[in-house]
């Protein structure tokens, strides 16, 4: 029987104490003595998130195939357990072993969201780690990060040794084969780094040196040797079909945020909505081979016991093989309580029939995102997406027998004014409107729709990362325009509004876009009491803010400026294949509120055909070259 590494007394004191004991179903056992490497794979917020996500599962289980790695996993301490560890001086350890943290050789971070920021240092102060990559010797593990986070390293870039960029299935394996063989021969922290920073997709920081212009905008940003790359390339997997995927993911002792088996049925997006980062980020669009996620089907449900299978991807409905993999699996799954749901659906693709046989329609909601108000801004975004198709999806599914719809906005998107924010109000009115021209004797009861509302954030790699952003207050103001006008409304009893936190929103867009000096606000707002920035109870804009003026940093350079395209950006090292040039045009086409076809319409030139595959080759002769 393993041994815990926190006694009886602690776990009874804490809340949710299966969190930190280990031993879920599919977790992986090795002999310490049998493997050359251990690798530490961290989420840096709670268990149950932590459990929902599919890259540490992908991760975790490509690693565990090998027979010299043993990869275990770690979360954040809730805040409870937290002021236990740290009043007691007791360490960080991984779930499985039940070993404290210095004990390996790597420390992964999945960085997906910029709220999880002060959680990265607190993983590093419970595991005794000092924060900073340059205090930290050979005696400690190497800290690397990947994630969407990532394609902006900079505000964390002191505080970690190396980065990976890009889909882990490509050259993950090179990088640990890398440091089996040099640890072999006799390992040297420094040297290791510098051999690694010559791998494909590895960014080494120490290794680049960033100057300033006066007015805090970068004047260079270069590598220190001549040896390391200017320019770190994305790094793809094209064989997607075939790529290791983990068919016995770990079951969690806990209901996890995304309680259910996942198949990741595409990865990537023909769309190009200007502000979505993983719309560009993963391009281009790769489709996994229907009659593979057939066996992964059959497997992961044998493996898990899970009763919910969910298909994963930027734009579900947009998977060509869609209705044969959904006869299937209603035909192998639905008799066996096995509920089937599909995320992601655009409202001008809906399917009536594919969502009925899918759902209860009188105990589910169906959710869209339209995004905007307006055509003219559903234009500037490049949403692709008119009234016409919104009215046509929402009817089709209210004479379905739905009720309840869902419906997703922005605000603040570049250009927006009033006529923009009011016409959110009037689009949820039309949705309404639908409903009640039904006869009353088939309506489906009272008709609910929810319009929900975030606020822009200009991402790195999107056409939008020029954008300027605006106050929280600014913000707020713009949710209030929203909400008298839905009050204006002669169906307001059938809209409900809520939105987004905006001050969490300002936080946000600065590290988006933040450089290297944001390390220190960082440690600063750590220091003093920030940390699960993301979640509501425990945000404390107060603290940043103090953290900022101590740092000697103005929230308003990062936010409120628009950039010049001319300008050096953070990320402007990371090669993407989607070119500056294409982002740039589109970013003047926005102003133009001109739409772009989508990929399978026509080749727009973004450059993800130097990978050599994907929705760029899948049909060749359909495809418009455009000469670049």
């Amino acid at each position: 029987m393993r041994k815990l590494f926190l006694n009886d007394h602690i776990l009874r004191s804490v809340e949710k104490p299966a969190r930190y004991i280990g031993g879920e179903m599919n977790s992986v056992y090795k002999d310490p003595e049998d493997i050359s490497v251990r690798f530490c794979m961290c989420f840096p917020d709670v268990y149950e998130i932590g459990m929902s996500h599919l890259g540490i599962q992908i991760i975790y289980d490509q690693l565990n195939r090998r027979s010299d790695t043993w990869c275990e996993r770690v979360y954040s301490p809730w805040p409870d357990l937290h002021s236990i560890m740290k009043e007691r001086d007791i360490p960080l350890f991984a779930l499985e072993s039940q070993e404290e943290l210095r004990k390996f050789d790597f420390l992964g971070f999945t960085l997906q969201y910029e709220l999880c920021y002060t959680n990265v240092l607190q993983i590093l102060d419970l595991s005794h780690f000092p924060f900073f990559a340059k205090d930290r010797d050979e005696s400690y593990p190497l800290v690397v990060g990947g994630g969407p986070c990532t394609y902006n390293p900079e505000p964390l870039a002191d505080f970690f040794d190396l980065f990976y960029i890009g889909d882990s299935e490509k050259s993950l394996d090179s990088l640990v084969d890398l440091y089996r063989d040099m640890k072999a021969d006799g390992y040297d922290k420094t040297s290791f780094l510098r051999a690694a920073a010559k791998l494909p997709g590895i960014y080494v920081p120490f290794l680049y040196q960033v100057a300033y212009n006066e007015d805090g905008s970068i004047h260079s940003f270069r590598p220190v040797y001549d040896d390391v790359p200017s320019k770190v390339k994305k790094q793809v997997c094209m064989d997607f079909t075939n790529a290791p995927y983990p068919e016995r993911p770990v079951i969690p002792y806990l209901k996890a945020t995304q309680d259910r088996i996942t198949l990741e049925v595409m990865r990537g997006c023909i769309r190009g909505c200007r502000f979505c980062q993983a719309g560009m980020l993963y391009r281009p669009l790769r489709q996994k081979s229907v009659e593979q996620l057939k066996k992964e089907a059959d497997i992961m449900i044998t493996g898990s016991g899970h009763e919910e299978i969910s298909l994963s991807s930027l734009s579900s409905s947009d998977f060509t093989d869609l209705p044969e993999l959904l006869d299937y699996l209603i035909k192998n799954f639905r008799a066996k309580s096995v509920n089937i749901t599909l995320p992601s659906l655009r409202i001008d693709n809906f399917s009536l029939d594919v969502m009925s046989r899918l759902q209860d329609v009188r105990k589910s909601s169906l959710t869209f995102a339209p995004e905007a108000g307006t055509q003219r801004l559903r234009d500037v975004i490049n949403k692709g997406l008119t009234k016409e198709d919104i009215l046509s999806g929402s009817g089709m599914a209210f004479r379905g027998g739905w009720n309840k719809v869902k419906l997703y906005f922005m605000l603040g998107l570049p250009t927006e004014c009033d006529d923009d924010r009011k016409g959110i109000a009037h689009l949820a009115q039309a949705v309404a409107d639908n409903y009640y021209e039904i006869p009353k004797d088939k309506r489906n009861g009272k008709c609910e729709i929810t319009v929900s509302t975030s606020f822009f954030v200009p991402k790195p790699f999107t056409p939008f990362q020029w954008a300027p952003m605006f106050h929280a207050e600014d913000y707020i103001g713009f949710a209030r325009t929203v909400k008298s006008e839905i009050r204006s409304m002669k169906n307001q009893r059938s809209i409900h509004y809520n939105w987004h936190d905006a001050e969490g929103t300002v936080l946000e867009g600065v590290f988006a876009r933040g450089d290297r000096r944001l390390a220190a606000a960082i440690v600063h707002a750590y220091e003093h009491g920030a940390m699960y920035d993301a979640w509501t109870d425990f945000f404390d804009m107060g603290k940043w803010q103090e953290a900022f003026t101590a740092a000697g940093l103005d929230i308003d350079f990062y936010n409120l400026r628009e950039r010049d395209t001319s300008e050096t950006l953070p990320w402007d090292f990371i090669d993407i294949g989607v070119t500056k040039e294409f982002m740039i045009r589109e970013w003047e086409l926005s102003k133009k509120e001109q739409v772009t076809p989508n990929c399978r319409q026509k080749c727009s030139g973004c450059g993800a055909r130097a990978y050599g595959g994907g929705v760029c080759f899948e049909s060749r002769e359909k495809i418009t070259d455009v000469g670049i």
